[in-house]
């Protein structure tokens, strides 16, 4: 029996951020001040008693300069075990001398007046067993200067961290109402020409800054569509007030940029319902660092596990695991990775590999018990599924279950991978994201012969490296080499650029066409230096060219390899991601140079790409979600067994059945889908098994199989299965509403796995699958004529359906339907009716 389970997202309450003077705040006092007092008093509930040390960081940022700087601490307490706690919202806070910080509550620091004041931070346990304490040394300078203030630098990330330059407001193409910005600040020297020039600067009031029609509307003194923004007197309010009165300086060209940012800490264990605050420090050109916590931007990866204030404040949930907090300001991007542990004691089997042993890992410093190993039955047809997708066979597993080889799971991996049907199912699943589609009849032939290429390529495992490069670099027809049909379907540079950039390396840079990419480092130059390795496609008609249905002709066409950057104008070298430029001599293909590159041990996103699409193939989850996404501000639940399967990936040229031996043969693969009391809420430490409904096509010939029926597609043999389609541009229902994917993109994405109505009316009582449990050769009908007892005929049943033999209590169900049922065939069609409606049935599991 299969559970389904759904975990509510718990409301977060924001943590207020309350500004006060330089004056010692009680925990209690803070708690009875703060709207958000329920969220802290759980978070103070996580800091144990036996602490016996505190310490205040960030060390890297110890001044302040002007009146407008700032600067966040991170109190962090360390008990008698070692255990590192963030007490910065509970602490108390004392500056001596006063009057040079003012000090918040949740120790946030401003300047008061030059000079050079002690921070000193006291905690004390809630029952007053213990307290702590620690000093930090902050230096305040140029309090009464008018510290030049730099537009790209302190302007635009203000823009960036309200939304005013966000994709739904000014920053979209055209604009809100007649004002654009470019989208989230990348470009600051267009957005001070949107600002100062564009309709004669009628926007700001360097005489007059309060009547200006910006602080106006950011205000929303003057009604603004966007609502307030800012509140007059705020931080954001009186920079923007200070650039304008000093001219609406741009900046100069030697001021300093911002070069990386350090998030701080960047790692964490936490306890479920706690607390910890983060500090960001922009680091410049120049060597100077400045606080920007309060103007970056957080994004949790998972608001089931953890939410974020816009302060920077992680406030964990009650779920164990690893979230991930994006930190974002100006083009460059950090993250925070918090490891909330359950914390129960783990008892774990034997690893068998590397791939057990690192999870297992996890679970234990996690606290988080894993399920049983599956039975037999569950681990043939969970096996058989994933690699030859299909079911196994009554006789399989009737053969299977009767075996004592204590070897006899390694053995049906092996002979699932030697089958054609392991070769037919992955080639299904490639084909969906190759975009191998006929458009229209005159593209039969390159379908037909790029999906046999992939299968046969799959049957022999041909090295992945190569089947990547003869896929990228293809040349000349089908007849002479049938993956030229993928540039027929990714028919433009942008394209092959984006397809092999998201389908091979894991990254998605289509953002990075127009604008700096938003989440990533990759910019235009970065996409179409990428690009240039594209520059020298050549494409022709087929050889007749008398039809536009032809297949094309795909060559190098000699030259130099370049590409031109639309924004900048600038001329830029093929270039691998993340590397420098290259100089490919005009005889040579570029695509040749970038299958090179993306082979080469070294390389960070190839191996990786493949071996996370495939693991989430066998769990139903990736170690980095969605699977093509790998980014630094999208980071793996397991990165050193993302990185391990990888080199074991490489080390074994690139050899994709063993790959999926590896994974397979694992304790962890075989976990049972069972939950225990403390796991059913993990989704991501695959201390279970995650069932997974079975997709459109395994689904639509599982069906067949179980009733006998043959299926039926336009041109091709009868009795041929779905997943053995050639192409995605068979027109099938059932296919269709149960999420099969179209071939419009590279993106798995797009097979859909969720659950619908229309779903469930089709099982119940379709004609499709009426006609299939009714059929007169079905095997309901065999069932009622043929000899053996009943008891028999369904024990048969169950194990083509489930691989397993029916219980006592099933077993006496349905033979009581069928001798209580004058027509027996009626009777049979009704238990084969009920078994594929079940959840044991539809899912993986």
């Amino acid at each position: 029996m299969l559970c389904d389970r759904k975990l509510q997202n718990a409301p977060l309450i924001a943590i207020a951020m309350i500004l006060a003077g330089p004056v010692t705040l009680l925990a209690a006092e803070k708690a009875a001040s703060d709207p958000a007092q329920g969220e802290l008093a759980i978070a103070a509930k996580e800091i144990p008693n036996n602490l016996v040390s505190l310490a205040i960081g960030p060390q890297k940022n110890r001044s302040l300069r002007g009146r407008d700087a700032r600067c966040q601490l991170v109190v962090t307490a360390t008990d008698a075990a070692g255990g590192l706690h963030d007490v910065t919202h509970f602490a108390t806070y004392v500056s001596d001398p006063e009057g040079i910080v003012e000090i918040a509550a949740d120790g946030f620091l401003t300047p008061a007046g030059d000079g050079t004041a002690t921070i000193i931070a006291t905690y004390k346990s809630p029952d007053s067993a213990g307290e702590v304490s620690a000093e930090f040394q902050l230096e305040v300078s140029d309090f009464d200067r008018a510290v030049p203030t730099n537009f790209p630098n302190q302007i635009v990330p203000i823009f960036t961290k309200h939304g005013c330059n966000g994709g739904g407001c000014h920053g979209k193409s055209g604009g809100q109402n007649g004002f654009r910005l470019s989208l989230l600040g990348f470009y600051p020297e267009e957005d001070y020409e949107f600002l100062a020039q564009e309709a004669r600067g009628r926007r700001i009031s360097p005489l007059n800054p309060d009547q200006s029609l910006l602080l106006l509307k950011a205000a929303n003194i003057v009604p603004h569509g966007g609502g307030e923004r800012i509140v007059p007197d705020s931080y954001e309010y009186r920079m923007i007030h200070r650039w304008m009165r000093q001219g609406i300086p741009y900046g100069n060209e030697s001021d300093p940029t911002v070069s990386s940012i350090d998030v701080y800490p960047t790692e964490r264990t936490m306890g479920r319902r706690s607390l910890q605050q983060i500090s960001v420090i922009a680091n410049y050109t120049d060597g100077s660092v400045e606080d920007v916590t309060r103007m970056a931007q957080f994004e949790s990866n998972d608001t089931e596990m953890a939410e974020v204030t816009e302060n920077g404040g992680v406030q964990t949930l009650g779920l164990p695991g690893s979230v991930a907090v994006m930190v974002r300001f100006q083009a460059k991007v950090g993250v925070y990775r918090g490891h909330v542990p359950l914390g129960a004691e783990v008892t774990l089997p034997q690893p068998r590999n590397f791939v057990d042993e690192l999870v297992f890992d996890k679970l234990e410093t996690l606290g988080i018990p894993p399920a049983d190993i599956c039975n037999d039955a569950t681990f043939l047809r969970r096996v058989t599924i994933d690699i030859a997708g299909r079911l196994p066979t009554a006789a399989e597993a009737r053969e299977f279950l009767a075996s004592d080889d204590l070897n006899k799971r390694d053995k049906v991996i092996e002979r699932l991978l030697a089958s054609p049907d392991y070769a037919d199912h992955f080639a299904n699943k490639w084909s969906a994201v190759l975009r191998n589609k006929k458009k229209n009849a005159g593209y039969t032939r390159g379908t037909y012969a790029f999906h046999d290429w992939v299968r046969t390529s799959l049957l022999t495992n041909k090295p992945y490296d190569r089947f990547v490069e003869d896929i990228i670099a293809a040349a000349g027809d089908v007849n002479q080499h049938p993956p030229v049909t993928w540039y027929r379907q990714v028919a433009t540079q942008e394209q092959q650029v984006e397809d092999v950039a998201q389908l091979f390396l894991g990254l998605r840079i289509q953002c990075a066409r127009c604008h700096h990419h938003p989440f990533e480092k990759w910019s235009q130059k970065d996409y179409y230096s990428f690009s240039a390795f594209f520059s020298r496609v050549g494409k022709k008609q087929g050889r007749d060219g008398l039809s536009p249905n032809d297949e094309p002709r795909i060559f190098h066409s000699r030259g130099v390899a370049s590409a031109k950057n639309p924004r900048s104008g600038e001329t830029v070298k093929p270039t691998g991601l993340g590397s420098g430029p290259m100089d490919i001599p005009v005889s040579r293909d570029p695509r040749k140079v970038l299958a090179e590159w993306m082979r080469a041990p070294e390389n960070p996103f190839f191996a990786r790409a493949l071996v996370n699409r495939y693991w989430k193939h066998f769990f139903g989850r990736g170690f980095v979600e969605p699977e093509d996404d790998l980014r630094v501000t999208n980071p793996a639940s397991h990165p050193q067994l993302l990185t391990r399967l990888s080199k074991h990936f490489i080390e074994t040229g690139f050899d994709l059945k063993e790959l999926v031996r590896t994974i397979a043969r694992s304790k962890t693969y075989q976990f049972s889908s069972m939950p225990n009391e403390h796991n059913e809420r993990d989704k991501q430490n695959f201390s279970r098994y995650y069932p997974q409904r079975l997709t459109a096509e395994i689904l639509y010939d599982a069906l067949h199989q179980v009733t006998d029926a043959k299926s039926s597609f336009g041109g091709l043999p009868a009795g041929t299965r779905a997943v053995q389609l050639p192409d995605a541009g068979f027109d099938n229902y059932f296919l269709k509403v149960f999420g099969k994917p179209k071939g419009d993109s590279s993106c798995e994405c797009e097979r859909s796995q969720d659950a619908s109505l229309a779903q469930s009316l089709h099982l119940l009582n379709s004609k499709e699958i009426h006609t299939m449990l009714t059929a007169d050769t079905g095997r309901a009908a065999r069932m009622a004529k043929a000899e053996p007892s009943h008891s028999e005929k369904v024990s048969d049943l169950y194990y083509s359906v489930y691989a397993r033999p029916p219980v006592e209590d099933e077993l006496k169900v349905a033979i009581g339907h069928i001798e209580k049922t004058e027509d027996k065939k009626q009777a049979y069609e009704d238990i084969v009716w009920a078994l594929v409606n079940t959840k044991e049935f539809l899912f993986n599991h």
